[in-house]
């Protein structure tokens, strides 16, 4: 029994769903899997036996009659069962897919606006699994940095705080800062050049502290075991809160949250952070 696995997506939302698509490999055992994602979060996959970028396996052709939709019918048919998130959405997709006689079957790719669920359970209850979900990235154990890793971005400019609030953080921050940008982010001199994600995830792993917004990369520090400090302004962290062992989420109308509050929050995290490294 060959199983495939597909699931687009932002980082954030594809890495909550880590605990969902791992129980669903595991059910079908990992060496028959294949798992189709978006080509940044390939090299952080573990769980499948094979993984390929989304974009390139022409899955979005599939309605489309012609060379592209024959390669990816070919590609399909090859397994038993399919689970997905793309096209959950899309009648056209889906219909696409039962004229074929494909064996799809469809997961949300996104919880509903009135979940009462985090996204993380929610992804892994749809799966057939059962919460708590907590995304787990296996990184090899490396010496501690001390450093302190900010990302200042995320995927809308209405979850950020302020720039230059960062900035004004940084400067009263008693450890090494390092900045961390993404390839779509706006230019950042501070930032180191762009790197990408399993090797972001094993230096923030290595961090004393992570510092960001609600953001993929935030999910990625979370799951990376790194402590986090979230700031979350309209999105509710009840759903999309970052999992992890150290996070804590500061959630305020973001033009009014002050340098202060967030000062204060981080060296309570890192002062538990050291005292646990001592125990």
């Amino acid at each position: 029994m060959k199983t495939l696995l597909i699931r687009p997506g932002a980082i954030g939302d594809c890495l909550l769903s880590f605990p969902a698509l791992e129980f669903l490999a595991c059910a079908a055992s990992p060496e028959n899997t294949e798992l189709w994602i978006p080509s940044a979060l390939v090299p952080l996959v573990s769980f499948a036996n094979r993984v390929r970028p989304l974009a390139s396996t022409g899955l979005d052709l599939l309605e489309i009659p012609g060379p592209g939709a024959s390669r990816v019918i070919e590609a399909l048919k090859q397994f038993d069962s399919i689970v997905s998130f793309y096209g959950a959405a899309r009648p056209e997709f889906r219909d696409a897919a039962a004229r074929h006689g494909f064996p799809f079957r469809f997961l949300p790719a996104l919880p509903p606006e009135d979940s009462a669920l985090h996204a993380a359970d929610f992804f892994l209850l749809a799966a057939g699994g059962l919460p708590p979900a907590v995304p787990r990235l296996p990184l090899p154990s490396a010496p501690a940095s001390g450093a302190i890793l900010i990302h200042p971005f995320s995927g809308s400019p209405r979850k950020n705080w302020p720039l230059h609030r960062f900035r004004a953080l940084a400067a009263r921050l008693d450890a090494p800062v390092l900045w961390s940008r993404g390839p779509d982010d706006p230019p950042l001199p501070e930032a180191q050049p762009v790197i990408p994600l399993d090797a972001l995830a094993r230096q923030v792993a290595a961090a004393s502290l992570y510092i960001g917004n609600d953001s993929g990369i935030t999910h990625l520090a979370a799951a990376a075991g790194a402590p986090v400090l979230a700031l979350f302004g309209p999105t509710d962290p009840a759903v999309w809160s970052p999992r992890g062992r150290r996070v804590e989420v500061l959630r305020a109308p973001l033009e009014a949250l002050g340098v202060d509050t967030v000062l204060q929050a981080a060296r309570r995290l890192l002062a538990f952070n050291e005292s646990a490294q001592t125990v």
